[in-house]
């Protein structure tokens, strides 16, 4: 399960932060299905498959941060039998996996009075807690008509619009990265989530730095929306990830480099508010 788990973030099959945290931090659990002579080694093993974890994305704050909570709780208490130190294990990730899930809901929730007001959005990439924020604005009778990025070179806002799609009361569009510009004049706010915001940097999806710059030109409010623990004030160094050439092009590159990053750096100065479980920041 690890394995598989490590291969799917690393393959960006699972890509909203908070599904990320929460989907590794329940591959630990199969650790306690396992046979393991001392408490050393069932630590040990916890910490090698954890780092496996972090290194499949190590731009994820969210699951740098609860993997690193998961390990340590369990090295911190140095039980005296492996079966407490398994049933330690169990506990901090649910512990973790409804600490994530609830903050991902609050800031769900608290994001409804912004989509009830500004109804057209532009939203880039997919997020899972932009996407509950639109159904819970939805459950209290708005409509909403949603604008898609593609999210270039994965595509993953094209996920995002077919999940839109099968909601009743939007109206969903898919467009290109490169038409946002385009359209912002008939968007009332974007809306987008996020990856982590270090001190005055927003890291998401590539594409969101051009995106709020011209949406800013464009004097089209800028919301981001997600976990409190998402906003990072130190201790973290943000690592972009730079992903494989064939992503972005299936033929030889010959004569030429393909750079593929996976992730940008947005100035806050550029966005309007990052809403959280906890509050909204205003920038």
């Amino acid at each position: 399960m690890i394995d598989g788990t490590v291969e799917e973030i690393a393959d960006m099959q699972t890509h909203s932060s908070s599904v990320v945290a929460v989907k590794a931090a329940e591959a630990l659990l199969a650790l306690t299905e396992r046979e393991y002579p001392t408490v050393e080694e069932y630590v040990r093993t916890l910490e090698r498959n954890s780092h496996a974890l972090r290194r499949a994305n190590p731009s994820h704050a969210s699951l740098q941060t609860t993997q690193r909570e998961i390990v340590s709780t369990v090295e911190d208490a140095e039980d005296d039998s492996v079966a407490t130190a398994k049933e330690r294990t169990r506990d901090v990730v649910e512990s973790v996996v409804t600490r994530v899930e609830s903050a991902k809901e609050r800031a769900a929730e608290r994001a409804v009075e912004y989509l009830s007001t500004d109804r057209t959005i532009l939203t880039h990439d997919y997020s899972s807690t932009v996407l509950e924020a639109i159904e819970r604005t939805l459950d209290e009778g708005a409509s909403l008509e949603v604008y898609c990025t593609e999210a270039r070179p994965r595509y993953l806002g094209r996920k995002m619009v077919r999940t839109l799609a099968d909601l009743d009361g939007v109206d969903a569009h898919l467009i290109v990265d490169g038409a946002a510009g385009h359209f912002l004049p008939e968007v009332d706010q974007v809306v987008v989530g996020m990856d982590c915001i270090v001190e005055d940097t927003l890291y998401n999806r590539v594409g969101t730095y051009p995106l709020a710059a011209t949406a800013s030109d464009a004097g089209v409010p800028v919301r981001v929306v997600g976990a409190e623990a998402k906003m990072v004030t130190g201790g973290f160094a943000f690592e972009n990830e730079h992903r494989q050439a064939s992503e972005v092009i299936r033929e030889p590159a010959d004569g030429f480099a393909v750079e593929n990053p996976a992730y940008d750096a947005t100035p806050t100065r550029l966005i309007d508010a990052a809403i959280t479980d906890e509050q909204v920041h205003e920038y």
